[in-house]
């Protein structure tokens, strides 16, 4: 069972991968397994009362469960209340799981053989695939406790990160996602060193791990991207079609006195300027955040500065959550905890808002003929996104179609009709050929 963001997919496919390579067989159903696998995620209450539910329920189908993953990490609370479990280890960290299921489940008779593939075992549909290039965070955000659980920045040089490229680019892989705790970050604790890779010799920095990855797959989409400066010269990129016009840019709130106890920047003028410079060179980008409201001192008047960023901002897509203690992070302290009916009456307010900003954009596309990636097929439609959606958290498009497509083609289409979320339209050009 696997929880939690990407990162924590990408987490389970390198397990799930180790215990393949050792012979063991994945199931379906509890009833059919001799021992159950649960990837945790322990960011916010809620992901860790789904934690807890789904580990409840390992226990009650199976009986043998292995706990790993960021809850993980809180390993003697764990034990202690399911005392049972065979073994709990922390997050990006194969290595304990595969030794706990070899000795609770031992391996007997001749080893299974399996062809894994030059990629290993993706959770991901076969024509896109997430790419982890660090571990870890360096930044000190007071609501958040993923450094603790993860560890600092640790990057991984670009000769290893393009080895593992090179394995999804021969399975076919058509849009690459690159993530990370921060992805503009990338390098920076590797000071930007300099790998051999295919006898060239290439540094270990986001702007040329873009051309190399952009090369190779015809959609590359950036994820967790914090505005820094350099950030600046991958528009270019952007505009020239070597990576999308896509970025996911985690900004959490926009009130200067809210974003200093977060302990984010805090010159939100900078942020909005830095958003007209990149419209001004790629005027198709995208442009992805996410943001916390009821975050403890909010008043009326900082989630008004909040609502006012928005309309200014126009961002395109926007995901939202209230607040919540995390234990072990240091914003459980601080003065004036919000009411929990205030929080999800400004969610509510917020999303309300950003579903106007989100229809008026899309409703522009209405006459527009888009590229379109196919998610899913049927008889008469499919269902794609755009190169400004990206898989589970953006929109998608739904799609008529005369003949058959298959999952993971690249098409056109043309938008017909449009809502505060998705893009309805017809399917109009052959497949775009991927060279």
């Amino acid at each position: 069972m696997s929880l939690g963001c990407p990162k924590a997919l990408v987490d389970s496919e390198q397990i799930l991968s180790q215990l393949s390579v050792a012979g063991y067989q994945t199931v379906g159903e509890y009833a059919e397994a001799d021992l159950v696998v649960v990837n945790t995620c322990g960011f916010v209450n809620a992901a860790i009362e789904e934690s807890i539910e789904a580990i409840e329920e390992a226990l009650d189908g199976c009986g043998k469960v292995v706990v790993t993953g960021c809850l993980g990490a809180h390993k003697e609370e764990l034990e202690g209340r399911f005392p049972t479990l065979l073994s709990v280890s922390g997050p990006q960290n194969p290595g304990p799981v595969l030794a706990a299921v070899q000795e609770h489940l031992p391996r007997s008779g001749p080893s299974a053989n399996y062809h894994l593939g030059p990629a290993g075992v993706k959770l991901t549909p076969p024509h896109y695939a997430y790419l982890k290039v660090s571990e870890g965070c360096n930044h000190t955000c007071s609501f958040c406790i993923i450094p603790n659980m993860r560890g600092k920045l640790r990057s991984r040089p670009i000769d290893d990160v393009l080895a593992e490229a090179d394995g999804l680019a021969a399975t076919g892989v058509q849009e690459l996602l690159v993530i990370a705790q921060d992805t503009s970050a990338y390098g920076v604790d590797l000071r930007y060193e300099k790998r051999r890779y295919q006898d060239r010799m290439l540094k270990s920095d986001l702007e040329t791990l873009c051309v190399e990855l952009g090369a190779r797959f015809p959609w590359l989409r950036l994820h967790y991207v914090y505005p820094y400066p350099h950030v600046d010269r991958l528009l270019p990129l952007m505009a020239d079609g070597v990576v999308l016009p896509y970025l996911d840019v985690p900004l959490q709130h926009a009130d200067p006195r809210i974003l200093k106890a977060m302990r984010r920047p805090a010159a939100v003028e900078n942020t909005l300027e830095r958003l007209r410079v990149w419209r001004e060179i790629c005027p198709e980008i995208t442009v992805r955040s996410t943001f916390i409201v009821g975050f403890p001192g909010e008043g009326d008047r900082e989630f008004e500065t909040l609502i006012d960023f928005l309309q200014t901002a126009q961002l395109d897509r926007v995901g939202c959550f209230a607040y919540s203690d995390v234990d072990g992070a240091s914003a459980n302290s601080l003065p004036g905890q919000v009411e929990e009916s205030t929080k999800q009456e400004r969610l509510g307010q917020l999303m309300a808002v950003q579903e106007e900003i989100s229809a008026t954009k899309l409703a522009c596309r209405i006459g527009q003929d888009v590229e379109v990636i196919i998610d899913e097929v049927g008889a008469n439609s499919a269902i794609g996104r755009t190169r400004g959606d990206a898989p589970e958290v953006d929109g998608v498009v739904h799609m008529a179609i005369e003949t058959g497509l298959t999952q993971g083609v690249r098409t056109w289409a043309h938008v017909v009709d449009a809502d505060a979320h998705d893009l309805y339209a017809e399917h109009i050009g052959n497949p775009v050929k991927f060279d």
